[in-house]
């Protein structure tokens, strides 16, 4: 398989600032209670003047290739707001966000910042499993009216699931990486095993059955 450059080489930032953890014979457990062998917080990337530069201008290097440029840069909230308001501060855009939900006072407010209808967007996104939350921002622009070329994120756990959910959303994805990358990478600088990778992609295809597999074997 070949691995592209940009992605190898975040790959490998997200490992040595510990963005990205590995331990797939004592899982992490994430909010929904499924235990994991990853857990991915991109938000440490914002510490590192040198990381979030890269993916600032592979972001934009992204976008400029699979987009026109388009009239407004929005991130979702949390992680990809920091990230979303450096592209489009480089790219001398607009910029506005989009909440997990309206708030409860004031305006209601999902959508902080201006977009109006008609105007095109690209979306900024930190990190996409499911691709439930991510959607979410999609269909409240979509909304207000506003045309979504697409998201952009930093890293894909590459769930079917996910895959599914964008292609039923018809919002085309494009990631500066992806868990294979990150696997490919990790096995190589020796942050796992090589006899890690079975039970590592074993987890990708069914996150659910492995999640299950190891809760058997604790009991």
């Amino acid at each position: 398989m070949t691995y592209d450059d940009s992605a190898l080489t975040l790959a490998l930032h997200l490992l040595q600032i510990k963005a990205v953890k590995l331990s797939p014979n004592a899982p992490f457990t994430w909010a929904s209670g499924l235990k994991s062998p990853i857990y991915c917080d991109n938000r440490v990337t914002l510490s590192y003047p040198v990381v979030r530069t890269f993916i600032r201008q592979e972001f934009v290097n992204l976008l400029m290739r699979h987009y026109s440029k388009p009239d407004v840069i929005v991130g979702v909230a949390t992680g990809g707001i920091a990230h979303g308001a450096l592209v489009a501060q480089e790219l001398g855009l607009p910029f506005a966000y989009v909440r997990s939900e309206k708030k409860s006072h004031g305006m209601q407010n999902q959508i902080e910042g201006v977009v109006n209808p008609g105007q095109s967007v690209v979306v900024i996104e930190d990190l996409v499993s499911t691709g439930k939350s991510s959607l979410a921002a999609i269909d409240a622009l979509r909304e207000v009216g506003a045309e979504v070329k697409g998201m952009l994120a930093i890293f894909t756990y590459q769930m079917k699931v996910a895959a599914e959910n964008f292609e039923a959303k018809q919002c085309p994805l494009f990631t500066l990486c992806n868990y294979e990358t990150l696997i490919h990478k990790a096995i190589e600088e020796n942050y796992v095993t090589e006899q890690d990778r079975a039970s590592l992609k074993e987890w990708r295809k069914d996150p659910q059955a492995w999640s299950d597999k190891f809760q058997d074997v604790l009991k």
